[in-house]
Order: structure tokens, then sequence, then C-alpha cells
């Protein structure tokens, strides 16, 4: 029986511009996934991807940072304004660590939210390092409204308080108590990320509200020729599922799965569903 518990290891791998701490679980040999978490406050790529990058672990060469701009990986001084330009760095540099992982040949994308809009960057960027994509509750649709659930992330620092982020962390889920006794590890996890002052300075600028909008246009989707994948929550106050819908009728390989009474974090709300959704799409089944 396959375990569910693999250790997670985290180190930083130093780049010529940037550093990026980075989570893996599995053996370097084994099929390589790259996992790529959202922008929520506090967010890292274990906050994100602990539960699947464990279980995995058996099985794939799990690859999972801290994006530039969140955790412990770097925090530019004079960081971009705007989601859309830093996810332009975040993809540019992604490459590099991939260099430096040794790991060669097109790579799965997992992307959570803005990874997911970071996964279509890189497409766009090099589109033959890129393999099958499976973009998860992902941005990138034009035009999409702002939810109130996104504008409590956007605002979050008008008041960054454990009870301001419990609040948040239900908006993401379309039921609370699927994660019981978790919700607080996670407020707890995230606050020291919080209340620090590089973190609030790379939050305050990738949500300038004076910068261009992040998104894509039906003419960039249509030169992405890769097989994706697009999974949403049903009930997601986040980003809303129309934003799959778009993503997956504007890109020329892709299926769409929308899951029901689920929200933004279908990796924990439907786990097994998003597990075997992604081993499928990996296997060549979807």
């Amino acid at each position: 029986m396959p375990t569910k518990n693999a250790e997670v290891t985290s180190r930083d791998v130093r780049l010529a511009e940037v550093t990026y701490r980075v989570h893996s679980t599995g053996d370097p040999s084994m099929t390589p996934l790259l996992l790529l978490h959202g922008s929520g406050p506090g967010a890292t790529g274990t906050s994100n991807w602990k539960a699947v990058i464990e279980e995995l672990g058996d099985r794939y060469y799990c690859i999972a940072p801290d994006m530039i701009g969140f955790g412990d990986s770097t925090h530019l001084t004079d960081p971009p304004r705007g989601m859309k330009a830093l996810n332009a760095i975040q993809a540019r540099t992604l490459f590099e660590l991939l260099d430096a992982l040794e790991v060669s040949g097109p790579i799965t994308l997992v992307g959570n939210s803005m990874g997911g809009m970071i996964s279509l960057e890189m497409a766009l960027l090099d589109g033959d390092r890129v393999g099958k994509m499976l973009l998860m509750g992902s941005g990138g649709a034009p035009d999409l409204p702002v939810t109130e659930g996104l504008q409590h992330l956007f605002g979050f620092y008008a008041d960054p308080t454990p009870a301001s982020m419990k609040k948040l962390l239900s908006s993401f889920v379309y039921d609370i108590d699927v994660l019981g006794d978790k919700v607080d590890e996670v407020v707890d996890e995230r606050m020291p990320y919080i209340q620090r002052s590089d973190i609030k300075r790379s939050h305050a600028a990738m949500f300038d509200p004076g910068a261009p909008k992040p998104g894509f246009t039906a003419q960039e989707m249509a030169t992405i020729g890769h097989k994706v994948l697009c999974v949403h929550g049903r009930d997601d106050i986040i980003v809303p599922v129309e934003s799959s819908t778009w993503l997956a009728k504007n890109l020329p390989d892709a299926s769409l799965h929308i899951i029901p009474r689920t929200g933004h974090w279908t990796q924990i709300e439907a786990h097994d569903t998003f597990i075997f959704l992604l081993e499928s799409l990996v296997a060549g089944k979807l």
C-alpha cells in the first residue's frame, strides 16, 4: 500500500539573482512535478501542498518551492508593482531553479490560483520545457469580478490579526469543518510570516491597486498547445469558476473538471479526487 507520509525536506537553492526555499519529497530519479502555490497572505509551498507531496512522495519527485515574494524565498527590495510583473520574474527564475536541481525535459506543472497563472507564464516563456499542466482554481481570465474573498485577501493588512486570518481561511473552503483543528494550525503557521516586514512589502507591491490587472488574452492562450486539466471548486468564492471555464475554452487542449461542494482549496476539500485527477493526467489517462 502506498505510504501517505513521505518526509518533506526543505533547503535553500541560491541562483544568480534570487534564492528559493524548496520543499520536496521523493527521489530525483522519479518523474518530477513542480507544484506552485497561490498568493494568500503567509502562503508557502508547504502550506498549500504538504499533504499532497507527502502522499505522492513514494511515486514522484515533488518540488514545492516558496514563490519569490513569499515565505522564505527572496523578497525583492524594490519589487515590481502588480501580480503580472512579479509572475514574469517567478516564471523566469523557476526555470533557473529547475536547472539548479538538474531537472531536465518537459515537467508537469501543478498550479493553485496564482500558481496556475505562473504555470501559464512559464508555458508562454519556454513551452518546450513544460509538459502537462494541472491548473487548480487558477486565475488568468480577463475582466474577472473581484470577489469578496479576494477583497479580503488584497486588503488583509488593514487587519493582520489571527482572527482575520481565520476568517480569510474560511472563505477558501466550502465547509470550514473539513479543516477541523487544522484551521488553527494554518493560522499559527502563517502568522509569523505575515508579521515580517519583507512579506508585507511584497504583498503591498503585488496587490498595488494602481498596477495593471493580471490576466491573459485569448490570443496568448491559443499559442499554448500543452495538455491542460483545469480543476475548480464549484463553490469557490475566491476565484470564481468562470475563470477555469474561460481557460478551458481558450486553451487548445484543455479539459475542465468542476467539483461540487468545494471551494478554492480542492487539494484539501477533495483531496482524493485531486490526487486521482493529477495522477490520471500524468499517466495520460485524461
